[in-house]
């Protein structure tokens, strides 16, 4: 299993917000790194056009106002092509990346996010020719709007299927995952919009570790079963940098 990872994503200073806070990452690469089964693989930061597909001109200029934000969100974007190439060449991938993405539409962000990552590389795959369809687990805390907004009712021929779930307590939670995941057809590649902020010792007070292994092992067996095991998982929320560590480990241990 690869992990997408760059130094640059250390710097915090491009936003004040809790996915910019100092120390957030630090434990979640000391658990990955120790860990010989993955191979850490270091991404280049996503050119204009990558970002064009699915952002306007207008919003891109605006990020670029501000020179440090852009250099880790374009990377944070670069990331994510990554893991998407990697996941499409047979590799599960996990990308440690920051800024998060999946509150930016096309024309507009919020929620600590600037690009939209997820669909930055997806529509990168599809623009190669290599997908016409993906499946996306958004298990954020907050259901990731822009993904929506940029995914869904387009134009082309490019078909998105997105769940954020919604059940109450975590058993019902991992059944109403693989309860859409059964009824899944004709998807090409899965990704997870991966925030850990619904955890039990973070702000949704609902997931335990072991859900989150379950949630990396669905990943596994339906995209195994629907589109070659072609799988990757991109960072978005997680905020108690305590447990943060604990709960990517569990989700990877069950997604590789």
């Amino acid at each position: 299993m690869k992990i997408v990872f760059h130094e640059r994503y250390y710097n915090s200073e491009y936003a004040g917000d809790p996915a910019a806070s100092p120390g957030r990452l630090e434990g979640i690469m000391d658990v990955l790194s120790r860990n010989k089964e993955y191979e850490i693989i270091t991404p280049t930061p996503a050119i204009e056009e990558d970002i064009l597909r699915a952002h306007t001109k207008r919003h891109l200029q605006n990020i670029k106002k501000n020179e440090l934000l852009f250099e880790l969100a374009s990377l944070a974007a670069g990331g994510a092509i990554l893991a998407a190439k990697e996941s499409y060449i047979g590799n599960p991938t996990f990308a440690v990346i920051r800024p998060p993405g999946h509150h930016a539409s096309a024309d507009s962000c919020w929620g600590f996010c600037f690009f939209n990552n997820i669909s930055i590389s997806l529509l990168k795959l599809y623009s190669e020719g290599k997908i016409k369809s993906a499946f996306i687990l958004d298990f954020d805390l907050h259901t990731g709007d822009g993904t929506i907004n940029i995914l869904t009712n387009r134009d082309d021929n490019f078909r998105a299927k997105i769940l954020n779930p919604s059940s109450s307590g975590h058993v019902n939670y991992i059944k109403e995952v693989e309860s859409y995941m059964q009824s899944l057809k004709d998807i090409d590649i899965f990704v997870a919009s991966a925030g850990f902020d619904q955890g039990i010792e973070d702000w949704g007070h609902l997931l335990y570790p072991a859900d989150y292994f379950e949630l990396g092992s669905l990943m596994k067996i339906y995209s195994e079963k629907l589109c070659k095991g072609r799988r990757y998982a991109l960072l978005e929320g997680g905020y108690n940098h305590e447990v943060l560590p604990k709960n990517v480990e569990s989700f990877c241990q069950g997604f590789k």
